[in-house]
This record gives C-alpha cells, structure tokens and sequence, in this order.
C-alpha cells in the first residue's frame, strides 16, 4: 500500500522518535517470525532424486550432482526463459542482477548457487554476456528437470490454463515460470531435494524491491505490477 505524499504528516523529531519506535516493535516481531519460518523451512523432509538429469553449461554435459561443484549444498534459480525466446525475463534479470556475484560469499558456506533454463546454453551464454553476468548457469533443454519442478508447462497445460504451479492447479500464466529449488548431496553422493518456491515466494530475493520498500514512494507500480521494470540496458531507451 503506497502512502500519499501530498500533505503527507510533519512532525518533530521527537515525535517522529515515538512513530519509529512504535514501528521497530513490529519489525522486531516480523524478525522473530522470520526466523522461526527459516527453521520451519530447514525441518522440512527430503526427497532423494534419482532421476538422472543433464544439463549444458560452460563446462558441457554435468549431471545434478556434478553442478554442486565439490560442495554440499546447491541453489538453484529458475530462470524464464524458453527454448524460443531471444532473451530472458525482463523480472528474472532485474533478480539475477541482484545475485550476480553472490558466490563467492556463498561457496564458503558450503553452497553453489547457478542458473538454470530450457533455451540453449548458445543463447544463454550470449544474453549472459550481453547483461555482464558471471554465475554459472546452464540449460536444461531436452531434459525433464523444468518440467518435474513445476516452472516449465505443456503447449495444453497453457492453453488449458490449467497446470500445477506454486502448489495448486491454476493457469500457469506462461509456458516458463520463475522459481528457486535447494538441494543438498551427502557423503554418499546421494542427491536430495529439500525446498522450492514460486511465484511471490521470490520475493523475499528481490533485493532491489527491499530497498525501494524503505523510501517514501515504495515501489511506486500505482496497480502497474512490475511493469516498470526493464533489463538494466534498456532504460534509456
């Protein structure tokens, strides 16, 4: 809810003190249960893969497993963008801008975060190249993994509008959708699944989205969605 700035409220510094500690009491509590929904989302149960996925990437043909790079832990972004589409999602770009770069923090947490799609890696490595990015990411084409994680639908299953997406059957919206997925490998090597969102349950990964929360006019889509957003290129166009 965007707040109006015309004759918006003035008032002293002390009483802007009273508001703002009034409001750091609920952001204590949003923290707190923030915090108990992290442990809720790390005690959910595992399901092991054992179907054996490749993927293209900078480095050829890799299994699942091989994308951990030597780590135990793997992030993985669904990123929209098709086996016909000339470039990626205006929305994922504006996300992967904000993770570009991220791994070399993570990798020392135990943890991989990729890319991956169902375009080829050719037009995948050359709109990466295009944006400046340098995680890795990789191209699922030919394989089912898009499609067995719910972010990748059927000619059908869109024109049906009719499809399992973010836990539910509805319309899909489009034939590629945005996604997170986690896995975790054991010692053994063994490969499990352990979460996945959709849809608004990126959000909390939409880092620009955060900081235009703090400013008066917020994100400022006045009913617009994020139609405002563009690819960082074409601004200025």
């Amino acid at each position: 809810m965007n707040v109006p700035l015309a004759n918006h409220k003035v008032v002293s510094e002390a009483e802007w003190l009273k508001e703002r500690e009034k409001l750091l009491i609920k952001e204590k509590d949003f923290t707190r249960l923030q915090e108990e929904l992290n442990a809720s989302r790390r005690s959910l149960p595992w399901v092991k893969v054992t179907k054996p996925y490749v993927f293209e990437g900078a480095k050829g043909k890799q299994t699942l497993s091989d994308l951990f790079d030597g780590r135990s832990q793997l992030i993985m972004y669904h990123f929209m963008f098709g086996p016909n589409d000339q470039a990626g999602c205006t929305q994922c770009s504006l996300r992967a801008d904000g993770f570009n770069g991220i791994n070399v923090h993570l990798k020392h947490r135990d943890t991989t975060m990729i890319a991956v799609s169902r375009a080829p890696y050719a037009k995948l490595a050359a709109y990466q190249q295009r944006m400046g990015w340098s995680f890795p990411w990789v191209s699922s084409a030919g394989a089912d993994f898009n499609f067995d994680y719910h972010v990748s639908f059927t000619p059908a299953e869109t024109e049906e509008k009719k499809a399992f997406f973010n836990y539910a059957i509805q319309d899909p919206g489009h034939s590629e959708r945005e996604g997170h997925s986690v896995f975790y490998k054991d010692e053994s090597g063994s490969v499990f699944h352990t979460y996945s969102c959709y849809s608004r349950g990126n959000e909390i990964f939409n880092i620009h989205y955060h900081y235009l929360d703090l400013t008066p006019k917020g994100r400022d889509e006045n009913g617009r969605g994020p139609f405002w957003v563009r690819r960082h290129d074409e601004y200025d166009r």
